[in-house]
């Protein structure tokens, strides 16, 4: 009898821990669902993952304080874990909803009342529901954490209730499931969820917590009360999350469209960005404009694309000597490389971390919907399928450690990345990675990288200039060009001896290679800025690897221009 009481004791108790270590597992992948996907529609990445991971942390500890107040350990498990799963199911379609509803709300007056939407009021009423809109992850963070720290204190109550006694190595046991059960979740999120719908993401792990509940239930039904409506609960929470499993890709997507000012004609989620083209009619015989986005930031827009690559690209070209080997680091688009192009050069190496992003531009034909895949295929005009060309997916920032190990040198270097605005980016705009372009330049090439702009992002386009110089180039230049779809834009251009890239081009009467939008005179006025532009620039910091100079400078200056246009 003794021997029988010891064996149910026993599975009851590995029960308990490996419903433990199930939870850990569901609260770290909520962790991380909710930060990634806050990242992704508030922009701003690292501040935001590190904001909600920071509050959903402090949360779980007043959660663990406030488990004390549940008076009965059983019955409130068994609440918690629906409530556990309710919000983690359907928290990223509450804030999709909402904030897609605060960005069309103004369309929606406009046209409810018939009024311009250039004389409709800015800031008020309006841009407070707009600020509180984007405050929701983070309050959702703090709500879900919460709850998810009352777990560990409840379950040890429980443990010491089944047994009848106070267990000395109570909290060992628990927390010992508990971080394996996290380090289990890490690695279910990075090797499957990521890959993923973030709502068929949200549903898988919400189905976890309702089978913990469930198998909570059967097994403790004797300690609980009100099993019919806890059942009922469990039951209708399952409806939601098959519901959601199924349909909420396609609804989350109904809202992040409102996100955009143009109707979304195609969205992919990748391993490291989310991918989005949108399409705008301008009706008559007028072509529609689609514009490309990654991660909620423009990449390019079809109607000026051209004036961004053309200035990217042929001032370099323009400059160097020689056009027979070049590389191209970023510019997954292929349309920087389709300038390149035209200067007919031997070989073209190009470095993109993401294949998918690549393939996208590369094969359009098997992604995406025909008409969008004519229009890309007459954008890249099927650079990438030119056998001169040479991709490779890997991090820039370790993949020039490799050509420079082969002792390549190329002619000209094109820095195609997009802005600085996470320190994965930082990286490579530092003086580390800088200087170990210049070895692979020619000793009479030109680099030239995008800085961001120099109205907006003032700090962080001089910090790019100072940058470069301090990685030995003998002479680094800046230049601009206003885009409409950007605004004012800016490069920096560099050589390592002879003469600077100005003074190359200043008797220029024609470039050598067709362009639609760049003539000799655009080219050599872009070198002009106003006269007191760098006036008080000298207190501006050089990037250094880990110093996340520039990052700050970005994010600052962007953050600053959101609070105005607000």
């Amino acid at each position: 009898m003794l021997n029988s009481k010891k064996i149910k004791l026993l599975i009851d108790d590995s029960l308990l821990i490996l419903i433990m270590a199930t939870l850990a597992c569901c609260g770290l992948i909520y962790e991380y669902l909710l930060s990634h996907y806050s990242a992704r529609i508030l922009g701003s990445v690292e501040t935001v993952i590190y904001a909600i991971i920071g509050i959903m942390i402090v949360s779980m500890g007043l959660g663990a304080f406030a488990a004390k107040r549940v008076k009965d350990a059983f019955q409130g498990f068994v609440i918690l874990e629906l409530l556990v799963a309710f919000i983690g199911c359907s928290a990223t379609l509450f804030i999709a909803s909402i904030i897609g509803f605060t960005q069309t709300l103004p369309q929606l007056i406009a046209n409810t009342y018939q009024i311009p939407m250039d004389v409709l009021p800015r800031g008020g009423w309006l841009s407070r529901l707009t600020w509180l809109s984007t405050q929701l992850p983070y309050i959702f963070a703090f709500i879900l954490g919460f709850f998810i720290g009352m777990e560990i204190p409840l379950i040890a109550r429980i443990r010491e209730r089944i047994y009848g006694q106070h267990l000395a190595h109570n909290a060992g046991t628990i927390y010992g499931a508990d971080y394996i059960g996290a380090g289990v979740g890490a690695a279910i999120w990075v090797v499957f969820m990521l890959k993923i719908e973030i709502s068929q993401a949200a549903a898988l792990t919400a189905s976890l917590n309702l089978v913990a509940g469930f198998i909570f239930l059967v097994r403790f039904r004797r300690y609980l009360k009100h099993v019919r409506c806890i059942l009922l609960g469990h039951f209708s929470l399952l409806l939601l999350v098959i519901a959601v499993f199924e349909f909420g890709g396609g609804w989350q997507k109904q809202m992040q469209d409102m996100l955009y000012l143009d109707k979304v004609v195609y969205q992919t989620q990748t391993p490291y960005q989310n991918l989005v083209f949108t399409e705008r009619k301008l009706g008559g015989n007028l072509d529609p404009i689609y514009n490309f986005y990654i991660n909620g930031r423009l990449q390019f827009s079809s109607l000026d694309e051209k004036i961004y690559h053309e200035f990217l690209v042929h001032p370099a070209m323009q400059a160097s000597n020689l056009h027979d080997n070049i590389l191209i680091i970023g510019g997954g688009d292929g349309l920087a490389l389709r300038e390149v192009l035209k200067w007919q050069p031997k070989s073209v190496t190009l470095i993109d971390l993401d294949p998918n992003l690549v393939a996208l531009f590369k094969y359009p034909e098997d992604k995406l919907p025909p008409y969008l895949a004519r229009e890309i295929k007459m954008l890249t005009q099927n650079s990438f399928s030119d056998p001169r060309v040479s991709v490779h997916h890997e991090d820039a920032f370790i993949g020039i450690d490799r050509l420079l190990q082969e002792k390549q040198v190329f002619d000209t270097i094109i820095v195609d990345l997009p802005d600085p605005s996470h320190p994965d980016l930082n990286k490579l705009y530092s003086v580390n990675f800088y200087y170990r372009l210049n070895h692979l330049l020619n000793a009479d090439g030109v680099m030239v990288v995008q800085s961001t702009s120099p109205f907006h992002a003032k700090n962080a386009f001089v910090s790019i200039a100072k940058t470069v110089k301090k990685a030995h180039f003998k002479f680094v230049e800046q230049y601009h060009e206003n885009i409409p779809s950007f605004g004012e834009w800016g490069w920096t251009i560099a050589t390592k001896q002879a003469k600077p890239v100005s003074s190359r081009l200043q008797n220029l009467d024609k470039i050598k290679v067709p362009t639609t939008w760049l003539t000799p005179d655009l080219l050599q006025s872009s070198f002009v800025f106003n006269k007191d532009y760098y006036k008080n620039t000298e207190k501006v910091k050089v990037n250094y690897l880990g110093s996340n100079q520039l990052y700050f400078y970005h994010q600052t200056a962007w953050e600053r221009e959101t609070e105005f246009s607000d």
